[in-house]
C-alpha cells in the first residue's frame, strides 16, 4: 500500500504507507478516552447516579444537553469541514478541536458528586460532544490521506478496531486502578466521586497523548487546484452550502440517499451501545462492574471482526459488508428480545454477536462514502456525514423509549431499536454502488 493520495488528488504531500496509517489510526485508539470512557461507561453513569438526584430527571436533563449538542453539530459541521477544505488546514483544525475536547474531558474533575455540580457536569459533556464531532469531520476527511482506493476499507477498518482497542485497555486501566478497588492507585476512593474524577484526568492524557502522532506524522492536507475556492465568511459559506446541497442532489442522487440511509442506520448502531448497558443492568441484572466487563469483552470482539471484515470491504465492496453487518445486527438484536428470559446468559450470547457486526457496518459506512467524494471536498462532505448523522440521533432514543412506555417493560426498547436498523437496511438496499471487488 501507499500513503500518498495521488489518486484523492492531494499528492503534494503524500504520507509514507504503515507509519502514516498508524498514526491515523493510534487518534482512533485515543479518541476511545471520550467515547467508552465519557459518553458511555464511565461518565454520564456517574452524571446520572443517585448522587446528583432523582435518575429519571437527571437523564432527561442529559438528554436535553445533548440533544443541544446535536443541533450545533449538525449546524455547523459541514460549515466547518468545507472552510478546512478551502484553507487545507485540516490537521490544524483536527488538533485544536481534539485538545479542545482534552481540556473539557479533564476539566470534569472537577464535578464533585453533588446536585450543586450537575450543572457543571452536563456543560462540559454537551461542549465536549461538539467539539469532539468537530474533530472527527476532518480526522475522517483525512483517510484518503493515508489510503489508497484498493487499502481504504481495511485501512478504516484498522482505524476503527484501534478504537474498540483503545477503549479495551483504558477501560481495563480505570476499572481495575482506580474504579473496581475499595482504594486504589496513589489511595483514590469512590468518596464524593474521587475514582470517577481521577478516571477523567487519565482519559485526558491518553486522548492527548495518542494524538500526537497523527499530528506529528501525516502530512497538512492542500487542497489541488481544481478543488480551491475563494475565501468566503461565515454566513456566506451557507448560501455556498445550500447550493452544494442542492447539486448534490440533482448531479449525485445516490451519494445523497447514501447519506440519509447511513444516518438512520448509524443512529440504530449507537443506539445498541447507548442502551446496551442500560439493559444489560436493567432487564438483565448486571451489577455496574459487570457492566464495564461486558463493555471491555465487546470492545474486544468488536476490534477484531472490525479487522478482519475491513479486508472484505476491499475485496468484495463496503456496501455488501454494511448489508449483511446491518441484517446480522438485526437478528441478534431480536434474540436478545425474543430470548430474554433466559437471563444473562443470553445477553452475554446474543450481545456479544451484535458487537462482530456492529464495528463492520460502521467502517464499511466510512469506507463506502471516503471511495465515492470527490477530491477537494472530503472536508465538506464528511462534514454532511456528521450533519445527517446528528439530524437522526433522536430515532433512536425515541423509539427505545415509545416502545418502553407502551409495554411498562424496558426489554421492549429493543424492538424499537431493531426497527431503526431495519428502516436503515432498507433505504441502503436501493443505492447502488461505485466499488468494485478486487480480485
Amino acid at each position: 500500500m501507499t500513503g500518498t493520495a495521488e489518486h484523492r488528488g492531494t499528492a503534494e504531500h503524500p504520507t509514507s504507507a504503515g507509519r502514516g496509517v498508524i498514526a491515523w489510526s493510534l487518534w482512533d485508539g485515543g479518541s476511545a478516552a471520550f467515547n467508552a470512557v465519557v459518553t458511555t461507561f464511565v461518565f454520564t453513569v456517574y452524571l446520572t447516579g443517585s448522587s446528583f438526584g432523582d435518575k429519571d430527571v437527571i437523564s432527561a436533563q442529559l438528554g436535553w444537553a445533548l440533544a443541544i449538542a446535536g443541533l450545533l453539530v449538525a449546524l455547523l459541521a459541514p460549515i466547518t469541514g468545507q472552510r478546512s477544505d478551502a484553507s487545507g488546514r485540516r490537521k490544524l483544525w483536527l488538533g485544536v478541536n481534539t485538545f479542545i475536547v482534552v481540556g473539557l474531558t479533564a476539566a470534569m474533575f472537577f464535578v464533585q458528586a453533588s446536585p450543586d455540580f450537575l450543572l457543571l457536569g452536563l456543560i462540559l459533556l454537551a461542549a465536549g460532544t461538539v467539539f469532539y464531532e468537530f474533530a472527527t469531520v476532518n480526522y475522517n476527511a483525512m483517510l484518503g490521506q493515508v489510503s489508497t482506493p484498493k487499502t481504504i476499507g481495511r485501512v478504516s477498518g484498522f482505524g476503527w478496531s484501534m478504537g474498540y482497542f483503545g477503549g479495551i485497555v483504558l477501560l481495563l486501566i480505570l476499572y481495575f486502578g482506580f474504579i473496581h478497588p475499595d482504594v486504589g492507585l496513589f489511595g483514590v476512593t469512590d468518596a464524593n466521586g474521587l475514582s470517577v474524577r481521577v478516571s477523567m484526568l487519565i482519559a485526558a492524557a491518553w486522548f492527548g497523548l495518542f494524538a500526537l502522532p497523527l499530528l506529528f506524522r501525516v502530512k497538512e492536507y492542500r487542497a489541488p487546484a481544481a478543488a480551491q475556492r475563494e475565501r468566503v465568511g461565515f454566513f456566506r459559506s451557507y448560501v455556498l452550502l445550500g447550493r452544494d446541497v442542492a447539486a448534490l442532489w440533482r448531479n449525485d442522487r445516490q451519494m445523497a440517499l447514501f447519506l440519509i440511509a447511513s444516518a438512520v442506520f448509524r443512529d440504530g448502531l449507537t443506539g445498541v451501545f447507548q442502551f446496551g448497558g442500560i439493559l444489560a443492568a436493567g432487564t438483565f441484572g448486571f451489577s455496574s462492574g459487570d457492566v464495564i466487563i461486558f463493555a471491555i469483552v465487546a470492545n474486544i470482539i468488536a476490534g477484531i471482526s472490525t479487522v478482519l471484515v475491513g479486508r472484505l470491504d476491499d475485496r468484495l465492496g463496503a456496501k455488501n459488508v454494511m448489508v449483511v453487518a446491518l441484517s446480522g445486527t438485526i437478528v441478534a438484536g431480536l434474540a436478545v428480545f425474543f430470548f430474554a428470559t433466559g437471563g444473562a446468559t443470553m445477553f452475554w450470547i446474543f450481545g456479544l454477536l451484535m458487537c462482530v457486526f456492529v464495528g463492520p457496518a460502521q467502517s464499511a459506512s466510512r469506507s463506502f462514502l471516503a471511495r465515492s467524494i470527490p477530491a477537494g471536498r472530503e472536508g465538506e462532505i464528511f462534514g454532511l456525514y456528521a450533519t445527517t448523522g446528528k439530524a437522526a440521533t433522536f430515532l433512536a432514543p425515541t423509539l427505545f423509549a415509545l416502545f418502553v412506555s407502551l409495554s411498562g417493560s424496558q426489554v421492549w426498547g429493543i424492538l424499537g431499536i431493531a426497527l431503526v436498523l431495519l428502516v436503515g437496511l432498507l433505504l441502503l438496499i436501493p443505492v447502488k454502488s461505485r466499488q468494485h471487488p478486487l480480485a
